[in-house]
C-alpha cells in the first residue's frame, strides 16, 4: 500500500485467494493504482515461477521485490521433528532463495533493481519459542548480505527489514498463545510486552510499510546489505 501511494504498480500473491483478492481490491480503492493478484505459495518453486511469469507477462519487467513469507510454528527445540525443520526451511529460507533467483535476470535486463526481505528482530536477539523462525530468518539475513556484495555491480540493492512487535495478525496470534499458556488476559500480555518496548506500544502496519517503501525507493540508493529494525527501540544490541 505504501508503494502504491508512491505510484508503483503491484503484483501480490498468497495462498488464500479470498485474502489476496480482498487486499488487492482495498489497495486499488485506496490508491487508484493497478494491482495484480494471484495465487502464490512461497514454499513451492512451481508456484513462484508461475507468479513471476504472470507478473512479467502483464508488466513486462520487475523493478522491486518484497519477500515476505509467514512465520513457522511456535515451540522449543525438542518440539520439532526433521519434517518441521524442513518445512520451515522451505517456507522461510528457500522461498527467499527461489524468489530472488527468479527475479535477478529481470532486474539485470532493466539495469538494476531493489529487493527487500521481511524477517524479524529475532535475527539480532533470538525470541523464546520461535526457534524455527530465529534460525531460518537469520539465514535470510546472511543471504541478503552476501548477495548485496555480489550484485552491487549490477546496480541491484538488497536490504532486510526487521519488525519488532507490529500490530499484525501474527502478533495477535502469538499474544493469544501466551495468554492461554500463562492463563492471563490478552490485555495483560500486551501490557507486559509494552513494558519491554521503550516507546511503550506496538508499531502500526503503516509505520512499517513506510520504512519498507523507503528502502525499496531511490531515496535509499546508497543503502544495500543493511538490516533496519522497526521495533520502537526494543533491540538492545549495538550492531
Amino acid at each position: 500500500e505504501a508503494l502504491a501511494r508512491e505510484g508503483a504498480l503491484l503484483s501480490i500473491g498468497s495462498r488464500n485467494k479470498k485474502n489476496f483478492e480482498s487486499a488487492a481490491e482495498k489497495i486499488r480503492k485506496d490508491t487508484d493504482t493497478r494491482v495484480l493478484a494471484s495465487e502464490l505459495d512461497s514454499s513451492n518453486s512451481k508456484s513462484i515461477s508461475k507468479w513471476v511469469d504472470f507478473t512479467l507477462k502483464e508488466f513486462g519487467g520487475v523493478d522491486k521485490l518484497v519477500v515476505n513469507a509467514g512465520g513457522p510454528p511456535t515451540g522449543k527445540f525438542e518440539d520439532f521433528s526433521d519434517s518441521d525443520w524442513q518445512s520451515a526451511f522451505e517456507l522461510n529460507l528457500l522461498s527467499a532463495v527461489r524468489m530472488i533467483r527468479a527475479i535477478i535476470p529481470l532486474m539485470r535486463n532493466r539495469k538494476g533493481g531493489s529487493i527487500l526481505t521481511i524477517t524479524s528482530m529475532s535475527v539480532k536477539e533470538p525470541i523464546d519459542v520461535l526457534i524455527l523462525s530465529n534460525v531460518m530468518r537469520s539465514g535470510v539475513t546472511s543471504l541478503i548480505k552476501s548477495l548485496s556484495i555480489e550484485l552491487a555491480k549490477d546496480n541491484i540493492r538488497l536490504n532486510n527489514l526487521m519488525p519488532g512487535r507490529i500490530d499484525t495478525d501474527r502478533i495477535r496470534s502469538l499474544d493469544s498463545i501466551r495468554s492461554k499458556k500463562e492463563n492471563i488476559p490478552v490485555d495483560k500480555i500486551k501490557e507486559k510486552s509494552y513494558s519491554q518496548i521503550p516507546m511503550r506500544r506496538y508499531g502500526t502496519i503503516e509505520e512499517f510499510g513506510r520504512c519498507g517503501a523507503f528502502l525499496l525507493s531511490d531515496a535509499a540508493s546508497y543503502i544495500t546489505g543493511s538490516s533496519l529494525a522497526v521495533d520502537g527501540g526494543t533491540l538492545k544490541t549495538v550492531w
